[in-house]
């Protein structure tokens, strides 16, 4: 106590000695409070920060994914989806997610704090936007190599400004509909998506499959030159696997602010404990699933063709399928809850993908079976395996939990798994609803898919007048780029199009 402190309230209070006591008292509380407050902040800033990073790490492994005629463009996009999310969250995206509501407990959007007015946490502000452009980077490399820029740009923009914070508001916002955080909760106790398996990868992987599906697929993907199917899809391997296992640790390591840092905004005691088994199960899920994909994909491929392959890829999307799927769950499960569902992850991962292949949906990073699939799969294991003692820890209420759960009570109580249902239909319908007129309009006025002979260029070289000419092995028809290099002649003459 300074002595500064003890003046001022003796002064204040004619040295009454249980008057100054108490001010001394009110006066240490406010600062201890204070100090609190701004350590809480700190936190989140340095948790939004690490959520953030993981644009690297999306960056690293999309370029990674490509051939390198296109990793210049591919990087390009990652570092617009950053830069358009900010403007896109600054302007609407805030508001439309955790702005007050017109009337009521309960809306869909929100109506005030546009452009960062009003009473705004800052702290909380940078943390969601962090996560809104995660949700934006997920739709990067499915699109990769044959997406033009201009769509790219306005499709950033739409999802950031409004159909992510339409999802983000229903769960977390105290004011959305599915929130465990209402005064009232749906069912008593709402839906729980801790972290974002639904809000953010199910937004983002639905976007990136309706993309993919109005898109179509890079040229000899599945067809050949004259539109006839391939026996055999055709692979286009990407041409650095080593940029792509950095990504995938840089994005591991950003899950650490993802999942334990949402521990945050709890308003507990007990934070810093939730956090701690948050990162547990985020490590567990992430092994189980790297596991589980790569044991899994090396007996598959013994048996089809009598060789032993240990398949990197395979490790490292079954790991970040592990990943997702814990997103929602990672602080009201426990740990052997979190091997189960990252080893059931990796089992998603590789089924999805062959699923792809199958409907000829030519996803270049295989986001849609890592992120759609197995965010779907997160928000449905929360309302299997959710504990009576962490989601009490967390939410301050046991009486409904996870299926498994309810049935070792006796109870047969489905009411969480019933409500992780209808939100996982809720984060599929809303970006079908809105998502899909928005690329059937991009695709109908031109806007949406690059021209053939760029595709067949590579978007380095169509786009950006400093790329580096490619390496011979690097699958660039080099009569494509003559004849690029002559419409570029021609416009440059002002004769475009002249015979």
């Amino acid at each position: 106590m300074s002595h500064t402190l003890y003046q001022s309230c003796a002064v204040e209070y004619h040295g009454e000695t249980d008057a100054v006591l108490q001010c001394i008292a009110d006066q240490l509380q406010a600062e201890a409070q204070a100090a609190i407050s701004n350590t809480h902040s700190w936190l989140l800033v340095l948790t939004g920060a690490l959520v953030f990073f993981m644009q690297a790490g999306f960056a690293m492994l999309c370029a990674g994914c490509v051939r390198k005629k296109n990793v210049q463009n591919t990087m390009l996009k990652n570092l617009l989806d950053a830069c358009g999310a900010a403007l896109a969250w600054y302007v609407t995206g805030f508001a439309f997610a955790f702005g007050k509501p017109g009337s009521g407990d309960t809306s869909y959007i929100g109506s005030g704090s546009f452009l960062y007015m009003g009473d705004v946490d800052p702290a909380f502000w940078f943390f969601q936007y962090a996560f809104s452009a995660t949700a934006v980077t997920i739709v990067a490399g499915t699109l990769a190599e044959r997406c033009q820029m201009a769509a790219y740009l306005m499709y950033s923009l739409f999802l950031t400004g409004f159909v992510y914070p339409i999802s983000a508001r229903a769960i977390w916002s105290s004011y959305g509909f599915l929130s465990a955080t209402q005064p009232n909760p749906l069912g008593g106790i709402g839906a729980i998506d801790f972290a974002g398996s639904g809000v953010v990868h199910t937004t983002g992987g639905m976007t990136a499959l309706i993309a993919a599906k109005i898109l179509g697929a890079r040229k000899g993907r599945f067809y050949d030159a004259k539109g006839a199917p391939l026996a055999v899809p055709k692979d286009f391997p990407g041409h650095s696997v080593a940029l792509q296992l950095m990504g995938t640790m840089v994005l591991w390591f950003g899950w650490y602010g993802f999942n334990p840092g949402s521990a945050l905004l709890l308003g507990v005691e007990n934070a810093g404990s939730i956090a701690a088994l948050a990162a547990i199960n985020t490590s567990l899920s992430a092994a189980s699933g790297a596991i589980t994909a790569i044991f899994t994909n090396l007996y598959l491929e013994e048996r089809r063709t009598g060789d032993l392959s240990f398949s990197l890829t395979m490790a490292m999307n079954g790991l970040l399928s592990g990943l997702v799927a814990v997103t929602a769950p990672c602080a009201t499960i426990e740990p052997w809850a979190a091997c189960l569902i990252g080893m059931a992850a990796g089992w998603i991962y590789i089924g999805g993908s062959a699923l792809l292949i199958k409907w000829k949906i030519d996803d270049a990073v295989d986001a849609i079976p890592v992120h759609l699939f197995s965010g779907v799969w997160g928000l449905i294991a929360t309302g299997l395996f959710t504990s009576p003692a962490r989601v009490s820890a967390a939410f301050g209420s046991s009486d409904h939990v996870g299926w498994f759960y309810s049935l070792g009570r006796g109870e047969a109580d489905a009411t969480l798994l019933a409500n992780q249902l209808l939100a996982m239909l809720f984060f599929i319908g809303w970006p079908i609803g809105v998502m899909s007129p928005f690329f059937l309009w991009l695709n109908y006025m031109g806007w949406l898919r690059s021209d053939s002979l760029e595709e067949l260029v590579g978007l380095d070289m169509s786009y950006h007048a400093n790329a580096l000419v490619a390496a011979p092995d690097d699958d660039i028809d080099m009569k494509a780029l003559a004849e690029l290099e002559e419409r570029r002649h021609k416009k440059r003459l002002g004769q475009e199009g002249a015979p």
